[in-house]
């Protein structure tokens, strides 16, 4: 009533009082409807109209009375009052409308919150039926219903259904009043079929329709050419259906799928660059609130982009807001570059570039503060601060009250499409990882409970378990697809940005953004995005255009797979290179060619260190890709100048080659941190499963493929990268080392270890040793002494490098070892024979210091370790220290390593036992295994005893270092080899010494004897160095004389020493034999030492104590029968003095193979042959060495005296074990040999040490020798059987042909020999060239010729010597010098010959007489005569220098000649044959006249004409001549014959000596005749005596008478005048005093 008035006074009372009432619900629902009729009054009167908007808003909002009608007028009031004149009344009403649109809508929720306990069966609603079709809805809904309804035609420009009386409508109103509804209210619309009709029957179509300009319009297309005017976009509008459209699509999504389509088709196409910069903004900002929202973004995907014929929304949200970014690099170059495009039509005017309206942006310092911003080929755009990160807060789509639309800053829609991206990665990879996340912690805890035994809930349970699983395959399928769908764009866009950002928290973002993209690929399995990514990060981290092949093979497949994509194409820009960046470092590419220098930017660094974020924490993920991430990463450390330290980590080094990288100190400062992050980045390569872990060693071993072609061919600082990082990452995981250790080590050894590049392989080598010694040092879980298998995969490497020729890589290789052993030594146990086998494999070309350094660890094993390893392995042992031996680089250690060799022997005596126990297990344990395979088990010496065996290989060893090329080695190694079999002989079983001697001994000799024949006899300036090489060792040949001297001598002594144990073997004989033929033919060896050496080796088994004898048996009881040979020491072990005693002694040892089958006494039959193979192997070498060359030169080959005396020394050892059986052949062959001998020269440079000087009659040692086997000889004859004495005749010849040598020396040969004589010391040169001298024979003969006559006086009556004519070759022989006699090389042979002959004869001719008849001595008479003949009447002529007390001393010699004859033959003529005697006399007649020699001086004329035996001879002549005429008429005749003849010639002498005196006159006679004279005139008083003391009655009367006439020329001759004939005829007259009797009475007849 009072309002009725229209009393403003009386209006607000009335209005404050209804309000009053109102606001204590005391209105009823007729009430309420006046009420808002008096209101409408009020309002059509335009009273109080604040006052009327508050009224209505209290009516409404106290209690729900206020229906149907009187809502609807309430409701239109409201909007009547918005459009009034009044500005504050608009606004008012404006928000009464929104207040009171939300009261109706809320009433609605109320109401169903009221009702929603009753369950109603609501009636379906017919998709087309009425649309006011409202009764089922409940009061308060169906209001609501009404008024949306009506909001819907009001901004469609209709009539309103329910709104009776509303006048007028703005769009913008009505389209914010629907925004606000579906934005508050959705669960109505969503609840309630009918809401949800109107949103898809009424709104979608409704904001379609009013897109349509905005679709329509192109930018820039002039209106006049357009036929029909385009409606404009309108700001407000357009604004305001974006927010509609966001709220629809986040509230109705689900309910409008197709149109939601639509929408975000219309939203992508509204960011197409020819649409108005504002247009897109808001777009971008209504996209922005969409990417938000991940779970939207899901439903997109799932609705659309996984059905089969709709449009792929999703992916082309993602790369239209590319595009768009794109796009605003990509302005058209009209004018100002920076300045924003503008845009054409009537608004252009606000929207000049804001580079020119707003110069803060650029900060007010003057452009000092650098603004964040993109830049990208000259087009510079800021970045502005538009959103907290992940709420998307607009700008543009909150200008509700902007008309005209508003400029946008430069920059703006960038920074808003920048955001946009970033939250949609963030949103996508959280909601994906959050549900992989669950999706495997349900996995884990549904695998679980399966695994439990619960019977009643398996089945339930297992349920849940498949559709789990079902759940996730399908998840899994959004999830792909929403990767797959939006990771090119995002890329792309990415890629753009990062390349265009200059700031560094933007740099950031992007790679954040980047990055968790790559990992959630990675985590689902898509490779190619993920590797896209990765690659996009990894071209970041690299300058540009760098050239890195795995980039660029990867983009490349990626730019031609994947980035056009149907319907919009996303280019991918390719990076600009003029990027402002701060420079931070400057370095050498990893090239081939490295041109100049690249440049790496604080951005690139910021990349990097993205890159190691990415691998560091997605490691598990990466898979192939660790091959671009490694790769890139390599490069960049490249560049930075990091080089490997130890353990494989980086650590900043200088770069060695090119201009030296440049680092700012930004960089270097962070460079610790990156190598910091790169080691740790291996480190945690230990948490990635085995399948990443492989992918990572892969990468690796790719990698460092590459850097290595990459070094190949020049020796440039390789790229280490790879090298290092394998070894981080085997070292950090060590505990599963297994799994990844082949492909780890096959790569080092294979390829990096065999690069030419010595650096790399140097890390090669270092990386793959400290893996080996980390991976022993490891404590593995079970350790490794309980994992052999392990352990020998460790080791295995370490011997594979040995493959390797490269002496570094063997350097490091033997260091390792030593380090090994010195750390490891004790605990190696299999894998002994690994390393052994690595110091094994070393080869003399391999340098010297390779060698000591494995000769310093196999030092090592043999002082400390040779009881820790198995004994298996202590064969190789043997064998490398032998192969060490063998090295030909350095004397030192071969030397040495044969004193290993003899440690290991003095090892294996030790520990012999316990050695033999595990050997034999050993064996066993293998025969089993052969036999198993049916295979025969194969080791070297295989029939032996294990334990043996390991003696034989040290032997053999010994033995191959026995005949190595270095004298020094094979000396020490001879003298080594033969001290252990020598001192450990004994250890070895009986069967086995077969081998030893066979395969060991005799294979030594074997091939020492063939070298040393063929050693080269060039001679050795030095022995290298100043090292003076003595003449005796100055060639190969005299080198390897001296090892054969040694090893022949060593065998010599095991024979001797070992007898016993040698003689049981079965082939005792043939070793014998060899072992013969070995000396034999080192005998003969054309060396003098060699030989000389082989006959003391010959003495020496000659020398063998034969096998003990019963007599000499040790006291054992008789009844036990083994005969066990004395061994000294062995009784007690004590008594050996050594710690350790094998527990068979040797006794016990020849018990054990003696006591059952053989004794040990060999059959003598066996010893004879034994002994006779002996002699033949002598008589071979005598014969062999004395046999003469057939020519000779300088170099022809003599033996030296000392062998010869040795030879001939060993026969009286010999003959004493074959005289039994020795035959005159073997006799024949010992002269032989014996004449031989005697006759070899000597050179001229060796007799002054052999021979006498020449004064002194000695005799050599030779000659001794020889003497003394021929008395050994005799002396055996003499005592032995009738049938031994056949042989003296034998050695009556031998001893007389070297009494021949007294006169002959002998030949040898054709060799030219001085003789002695003329070869006496002072006359020898001693450097005269080998000049061969004949030894002095003559003591020798001599000395031969006493034997002969000794012997000859014991045997002259044995029968032999009397058949075989001994006394006749006596004579013979003694002929010669005789004959010779002052031509006698010595005076002293025919003095003894003399008196030897004159002993012989003394024995000899009653012998003769006595066999006269049997004609035995017939041939030996004339022998005689001639021998007297020859030596009485020498033909030699004595000395000048012979003094006269010789001369008589000669001549009494000549006198006992002619006594003997007068003695001993001529008074038993009648036994001896006429024609001798015959012989005898004319000899004495000869005598008898004095022989005369025109040599002498007158002084000595008497004492030489040799008067005493002219007397004798004419004594014994007349003695024999007048007597016995009985007898021998015939010989008296001749005597008588022979007188008168002499006393004739001297009577005619003496008549022409008085004819030439008296002619002469003064002048003396010649010499000769005066000489003459006197010889006649002495053989006158010389016959006159004669003939006084023969018998009167045997002298001639006529005789006398011719005596008688010789008077008177006597006479005559006293004129003369020389002295000394009137001397002589002084003499010559005195006798005839005996003629002067008085003359007779008478006359008595002429017969005497």
């Amino acid at each position: 009533m009072g309002c009725g008035t229209k009393e403003p006074k009386i209006t607000q009372l009335c209005l404050a009082a209804i309000q009053r009432l109102m606001s204590h619900e005391v209105v009823s629902e007729a009430a309420a409807g006046n009420i808002i009729n008096m209101l409408w009054q009020l309002m059509e009167n335009s009273l109080e109209e604040l006052k009327l908007l508050q009224t209505v808003l209290v009516l409404l909002t106290t209690n729900t009375v206020v229906h149907d009608e009187a809502l609807s007028k309430a409701i239109v009031l409201c909007f009547r009052l918005h459009f009034t004149k009044d500005n504050i009344t608009n606004n008012t009403a404006a928000a009464t409308v929104r207040q009171v649109v939300t009261v109706v809508f809320e009433r609605v929720v109320a109401e169903d919150e009221r009702y929603k306990d009753t369950i109603e069966q609501p009636a379906a609603v017919q998709g087309n039926s009425n649309r006011r079709s409202v009764s089922t809805l409940k009061p308060c809904a169906k209001d609501a219903y009404m008024l949306f309804q009506d909001l819907c035609q009001l901004v469609n420009a209709d009539a309103p259904y329910w709104l009776v009386g509303m006048t007028e409508m703005t769009r913008t109103f009505g389209l914010e009043l629907l925004e606000s509804v579906l934005n508050d209210f959705p669960q109505v619309f969503l609840q309630h079929q009918e809401f949800s009709f109107l949103l898809k029957e009424r709104v979608c179509p409704l904001v379609i329709k009013l897109f349509s300009p905005n679709i329509k319009f192109r930018q820039g297309s002039s209106t006049s050419s357009s036929p029909a005017p385009v409606e404009k976009p309108y700001f407000p509008i357009c604004m305001r259906l974006l927010r509609v459209v966001s709220v629809l699509i986040k509230q109705f999504y689900s309910l409008l799928v197709t149109e939601c389509e639509i929408f975000l088709s219309l939203l992508v196409k509204f960011l197409d660059a020819d649409k108005p910069q504002w247009l897109r903004a808001v777009a971008v900002e209504s996209i922005h609130r969409l990417c938000v929202q991940p779970q939207l973004l899901r439903s997109f995907c799932q609705s659309y982009d996984m059905k089969q014929h709709s449009t792929k929304v999703f992916r082309d949200i993602v790369n239209a807001l590319g595009s768009f970014i794109q796009s605003l690099f990509l302005v058209p170059s009209t004018g100002n570059t920076s300045v924003t495009p503008n845009q054409t039509g009537s608004n252009a005017s606000g929207s000049t570039g804001s580079a020119q309206t707003n110069p803060g942006v650029l900060g007010m310092g003057g452009g000092a503060t650098v603004l964040p911003a993109f830049e990208y080929r000259g087009t510079w755009i800021p970045i502005l601060n538009v959103t907290v990160q992940g709420s998307a807060k607009a700008t543009y789509l909150e200008m509700l009250d902007k008309v005209e639309p508003p400029t946008i800053p430069e920059g703006y829609a960038m920074s808003v499409a920048f955001h946009c991206l970033l939250d949609l990665v963030r949103g996508i990879t959280t909601m994906i990882e959050g549900e992989l996340g669950e999706a495997e912690t349900v996995n884990q805890t549904t695998t679980e409970t399966t695994s439990l035994p619960a019977q009643a809930s398996e089945r339930q349970d297992l349920q849940s378990v498949s559709d789990q699983s079902e759940k996730e395959l399908v998840n899994r399928a959004v999830w792909e697809e929403m990767v797959n769908a939006c990771w090119c764009g995002l890329l792309a866009a990415l890629s753009l940005l990062l390349d265009a950002s200059t700031d560094e928290a933007a740099t950031e973002n992007i790679l954040k953004a980047e990055l968790t993209m790559a990992a959630l690929c990675g985590r689902l399995g898509l490779v190619t995005s993920r590797d896209a990514f990765i690659t996009a990060i990894c071209k970041g981290s690299l300058p540009p255009h760098y050239a890195l092949t795995v980039l660029n093979s990867t983009t490349a497949a990626l730019s031609s797979k994947s980035y056009s994509i149907q319907g919009q194409n996303v280019q991918m820009i390719s990076p600009s290179s003029e990027s402002h960046q701060q420079v931070v470092a400057v370095g050498q590419p990893l090239a081939l060619q490295p041109q100049g220098t690249v440049m790496l930017t604080s951005k690139n660094i910021q990349c990097m260190r993205t890159l190691l974020n990415l691998a560091h924490c997605h490691g598990a993920v990466l898979g192939t890709s660790w091959q671009l991430v490694l790769a890139t990463l390599q490069h960049l450390v490249w560049i930075l100048g990091l080089k490997p330290g130890v353990g494989g980590a980086l650590k900043p080094g200088r770069a060695v080659e090119g201009p030296s990288t440049v680092l700012t100190t930004a960089v270097m400062t962070d460079l610790p941190v990156i190598s910091n992050i790169l080691s740790r980045l291996f480190e945690s390569s230990q948490y990635l499963d085995d399948v990443s872990l492989h992918h990572l060693i892969n990468a690796l071993c790719s990698l460092s493929l590459e850097a290595m072609d990459m070094a190949y061919g020049n020796n440039k600082e390789p790229s280490l990268f790879a090298v290092a990082k394998l070894l981080e990452t085997g070292l950090v995981n060590m505990h599963r080392i297994e799994i990844l250790w082949r492909p780890l080590t096959g790569h080092l050894l294979e390829k990096v270890c065999q690069h030419p590049n010595s650096r790399m392989r140097e890390w090669g080598a270092e990386a793959l040793t400290s893996l080996i010694k980390a991976g022993l040092t490891f404590s593995h879980d079970p350790p490794l002494s309980q994992n052999q298998r392990l352990q020998l995969l460790l080791l295995n490497p370490l011997k594979e490098l040995s493959n390797i020729s490269h002496p570094d890589i063997r350097i490091k290789q033997l260091e390792c070892v030593l380090q090994i052993l010195q750390s490891q030594g004790d605990s190696l146990g299999p894998g002994w024979p690994l390393v052994l086998g690595v110091m094994g494999a070393i080869r003399s070309d391999q340098g010297e210091s390779l060698i000591r350094t494995a000769f310093q660890c196999l030092q090592l094993v043999v002082t400390d370790f040779l009881p820790t390893m198995p004994c298996t392995c202590l064969q190789i042992v043997v064998e490398v220290a032998g192969s060490f031996g063998l090295h030909n680089q350095e004397l030192n250690i071969s030397l040495t390593s044969i004193g290993l060799l003899w440690n290991i022997s003095d090892y294996f005596f030790q520990r012999g036992e316990i050695i033999e126990k595990e050997l034999n297990k050993e064996e066993a344990v293998l025969q089993k295994q052969a036999e198993e395979k049916g295979v025969v088990l194969n080791r070297p010496f295989h029939p032996a005893p294990p334990f043996d065996c390991l003696w034989l290989c040290l032997y053999a060893k010994l033995g191959e270092l026995c005949v190595d090329p270095r004298p020094a080695v094979r000396k020490s190694a001879g003298q080594t080899l033969f001290s252990t079999i020598g001192a450990h002989g004994t250890l070895l079983q009986h069967s086995t010494w077969h081998t030893v001697i066979w395969k060991v001994l005799f294979h030594l000799l074997d091939r020492v004897r063939e070298s040393s024949t063929t050693a080269d006899k060039e001679k050795i300036e030095s022995g290298g160095g100043n090292i003076l090489i003595h003449h005796s060792r100055d060639t190969a040949e005299k080198q390897w004389a001296e090892t054969w001297v040694l090893t022949l001598a060593g065998v010599a002594r095991i024979f001797n020493t070992r007898r016993y144990l040698l003689q049981p073997l079965g082939d005792f004989s043939q070793a014998w034999d060899v072992l013969l033929d070995h000396i034999q033919s080192a005998a003969l060896s054309k060396n003098n030492e060699v030989s000389l050496a082989a006959l003391k080796s010959f003495q020496e088994i000659l020398q063998i104590v034969s096998p003990v004898r019963d007599s000499e048996k040790p006291d054992t009881p008789p009844a036990i029968n083994v005969s066990v040979p004395v061994v000294v020491g062995t009784t007690t072990a004590t008594s050996l003095g050594r710690s350790f005693m094998r527990t068979d002694s040797i006794g016990e040892r020849m018990g054990r193979y003696n006591g059952s089958e053989l004794p040990v006494v060999t059959d003598e039959i066996e010893d004879l042959n034994l002994w006779w193979a002996a002699w033949n192997s002598w008589y071979r070498i005598g014969s062999e060495s004395t046999k003469p060359p057939i020519n000779f030169d300088k170099l022809t080959f003599i033996p030296s005296q000392p062998f010869l005396t040795a030879l001939i020394q060993i026969f009286p050892a010999l003959y004493q074990h074959i005289k039994t059986g020795f035959s005159m052949d073997d006799l024949q062959k010992l002269g032989v040999i014996l004449h031989g001998a005697v006759s070899v020269p000597i050179s001229s440079d060796a007799s002054p040490f052999i021979l006498p000087s020449y004064t002194e009659a000695v005799l050599t040692s030779l000659q001794e020798a020889v003497l003394t086997a021929l008395d050994v000889l005799q002396k055996a004859i003499c005592v032995g059987s009738e049938n031994m004495q056949i042989m003296y005749p034998a050695i009556f010849d031998q001893l007389l042909a070297f009494v021949e040598f007294s006169c002959k020396p002998p030949q040898y040969g054709q060799l030219e020999t001085k003789h002695i004589a003329n070869a006496k010391y002072n006359q020898i040169q001693l450097f005269a060239p080998a000049e061969w001298v004949a030894l002095n024979y003559v003591p020798f003969a001599e000395r031969s010729l006493e034997v002969v006559v000794d012997l000859y006086q014991k045997t002259a009556c044995h029968k032999a010597v009397v058949n075989e004519k001994v006394l006749q070759n006596i004579i013979k022989t003694l002929r010669i010098p005789l004959s010779l006699k002052y031509s006698c090389p010595s005076e002293s042979t025919w003095k003894l010959a003399v008196s030897s002959l004159l002993k012989v004869l003394s024995i000899g001719l009653p012998v003769a007489r006595q066999h006269a008849s049997s004609g035995k001595f017939d041939s030996m008479w004339p022998e005689l005569a001639n021998t007297f003949e020859d030596f009485l009447f020498t033909k030699s002529t004595p000395p000048d220098n012979l003094s006269i007390q010789e001369f008589q001393k000669n001549e009494s010699i000549d006198v006992e000649v002619v006594q003997l004859i007068s003695t001993e033959i001529l008074p038993y003529a009648n036994f001896i044959p006429k024609e001798f005697v015959g012989q005898i006399m004319t000899m004495l007649n000869k005598g008898s006249i004095h022989s005369q020699s025109s040599s002498f001086t007158e002084a000595e004329i008497d004492i030489r004409m040799r008067e005493e035996f002219s007397k004798v001879c004419f004594e014994t002549l007349l003695q024999f001549s007048f007597s016995n005429k009985v007898t021998t008429p015939q010989e008296g005749y001749i005597s008588r014959m022979a007188l008168s003849v002499l006393l004739k010639r001297s009577q005619d002498v003496l008549h022409r000596y008085i004819e030439d005196e008296r002619l002469s006159g003064k002048c003396p006679l010649p010499r000769q005749q005066v000489t003459e004279i006197i010889f006649v005139l002495k053989a006158v008083s010389t016959l006159i005596d004669s003939l006084k003391k023969t018998q009167p009655e045997n002298v001639d009367a006529n005789t006398w008478a011719q005596v008688i006439a010789l008077y008177p020329t006597l006479v005559e001759c006293i004129t003369c005048s020389s002295s000394e004939v009137c001397s002589a005829l002084k003499e010559a007259l005195v006798p005839f005093k005996d003629f002067m009797h008085p003359p007779a009475s008478k006359v008595q007849n002429g017969e005497s």
